[in-house]
């Protein structure tokens, strides 16, 4: 019992020494690793201070660069904006300097213009007191003139007044004829070459067309086959070709009344068809009527192109060529117009070979300038403006409209060739034989210009002569002056030219004849 109790005993002294050395053992470890924490955190915050130090010292050293930089580029602006005050200042001190002697120079002018306005206010009161004395002594002069001369003051003036205007009419009209004078000798031969020369270079044939066609018939049998059962072939036809059908006591021939050549022509080449081809019958007429139509319209540009052909004028629209081959039928004043157009662009042509000016353009504005008339009885305008539209239609050139617009004097010609157009226009219109009026057209321009030259004071007689070319005039002698005619006849012709239209020009001759008689008894 007593060696348990001393085992017991000694179990437990060895358990609580062997737990008293494992806590001893344990602790120690403990420490000594508590020991190497502490080692390490101490070496990791000796590492932390040594880059904080490391850091702080770059940033402190990035700081005193940048202020560096900073107080570089502060002086720099400094600098700048100091030398900028400085020529600030020195344009300154320019300025007030410059401002001084403006100043100076305007006080010495002041100073002088203040002499000056002395000096002339004393002058004045002189001037208005020899005024004065003028004024007074001008009074008794004119008192005394008109106490001797018995003509008041307003009196004396118009005498005067009229005096120089009858001088200065005179002077007017004598340097009016010295320059006419003048013009003539120089430029009317030269015209004359030109004109002549033009002319004899050019010769076109004109045919006279009326506005109906005879169609002469084998036998007066073929006027009822035209006419038809109750008159169906002829309805057929007036209706397919927009054509009049005389059928009269006219032996052996049909007239064909239109006002448009082109379809009295249609119509003409369709009854010529069905005569030969006796058979007639609406149906039978509508076949010619188109074959016609084709046939005619090849003609037109047929026309057309020898028109272009014989001018030399290429590049033209395909529908001018066209309308250029409708003037074929086409008359003006019985003038065919095609060839009026062919024989326009030749004078053209060659009055400005002889002027040294453009020869194609005064050859294509003559060959184009009544291509208004090809459309004129179908459109509203005058040919002028509607051949003005065509032409600028097809992109004609601005020169070729120009002549084409004032080749009537509708727009002033602003081109030499568009002047020639106008006198080759007039040349060709005014030859004789080339055109007809009418008698009651023909009386009617005759009146009216004796009408315009009976207007004028001072006409005692006036005739128109020369078929209307010419116009002679009889003034009384007692009221216009021999200078006074010339400037009657301007009146008279700018008179007619306004209010008149006629072809070619007007001659006006103005003739004052003074006569003294006295009988010997």
């Amino acid at each position: 019992m007593d060696n348990i109790i001393w085992i017991i005993l000694a179990a437990v002294l060895g358990i609580a020494i062997g737990a008293l050395a494992g806590y001893m053992y344990r602790k120690d470890m403990a420490e000594k690793k508590i020991g190497r924490t502490e080692e390490y955190a101490k070496k990791l915050l000796d590492d932390a201070t040594r880059k904080a130090d490391d850091k702080k010292k770059e940033m402190l050293l990035e700081a005193k660069e940048e202020i560096l930089h900073l107080k570089t580029e502060l002086d720099k602006e400094i600098r700048t904006r100091r030398a900028e005050i400085q020529r600030s200042e020195r344009r300154t001190i320019q300025r007030e300097e410059t401002l001084d002697k403006r100043e100076e120079q305007l006080d010495k002018r002041r100073d002088n213009l203040s002499e000056r306005e002395d000096a002339l206010n004393v002058k004045y009161q002189n001037a208005q007191k020899l005024e004065d004395e003028a004024n007074e002594l001008k009074a008794k002069q004119v008192a005394e003139l008109e106490r001797i001369a018995t003509l008041t003051q307003d009196e004396a003036r118009q005498i005067i007044i009229d005096r120089v205007q009858k001088d200065a009419f005179h002077d007017a009209a004598a340097t009016v004829r010295d320059i006419e004078a003048r013009a003539k000798e120089e430029g009317e031969k030269k015209a004359r070459n030109i004109i002549a020369l033009a002319i004899q270079k050019c010769a076109a044939d004109h045919v006279a067309e009326s506005t109906v066609s005879v169609i002469n018939l084998p036998n007066d049998d073929m006027k009822g086959r035209i006419i038809g059962r109750e008159g169906r072939n002829i309805r057929a036809l007036e209706t397919a070709t927009g054509v009049d059908l005389i059928i009269d006591d006219t032996p052996e021939a049909v007239i064909v009344s239109a006002f448009d050549p082109v379809r009295r022509e249609i119509a003409r080449l369709a009854i010529e068809k069905l005569i030969m081809d006796g058979r007639i019958h609406p149906a039978r007429i509508e076949e010619c009527v188109e074959k016609a139509k084709k046939e005619v319209e090849n003609q037109i540009r047929e026309a057309g192109e020898q028109a272009v052909f014989e001018t030399n004028q290429h590049g033209i629209h395909p529908e001018l060529v066209k309308l250029l081959g409708r003037m074929r039928y086409r008359t003006s004043y019985g003038q065919n117009v095609l060839k009026h157009s062919i024989e326009v662009s030749h004078l053209a042509g060659l009055m400005a070979a002889e002027l040294g000016a453009d020869v194609a353009l005064a050859k294509r504005a003559g060959l184009l300038h009544d291509i208004g008339k090809a459309v004129d009885h179908e459109q509203e305008g005058t040919h002028v403006s509607l051949g003005g539209e065509l032409a600028r239609k097809y992109n004609e050139s601005p020169d070729v409209i120009h002549a084409i617009l004032a080749h009537h004097n509708d727009v002033e010609p602003q081109t030499v060739e568009a002047v020639l157009v106008q006198a080759a226009d007039a040349i060709s219109a005014a030859r004789p034989g080339a055109r007809r009026e009418s008698l009651e057209n023909y009386i009617k321009r005759l009146t009216k210009l004796e009408e315009i030259a009976n207007s004028f004071s001072g006409v005692d007689k006036c005739f128109a002569i020369q078929s209307g070319r010419e116009v002679r005039i009889m003034v009384k002698p007692e009221d216009v002056t021999d200078e006074g005619t010339k400037v009657l006849a301007k009146e008279i012709a700018k008179r007619i030219e306004k209010e008149m239209e006629y072809p070619g020009q007007i001659r006006v001759n103005v003739i004052r004849e003074t006569r003294s008689t006295e009988y010997a008894k």
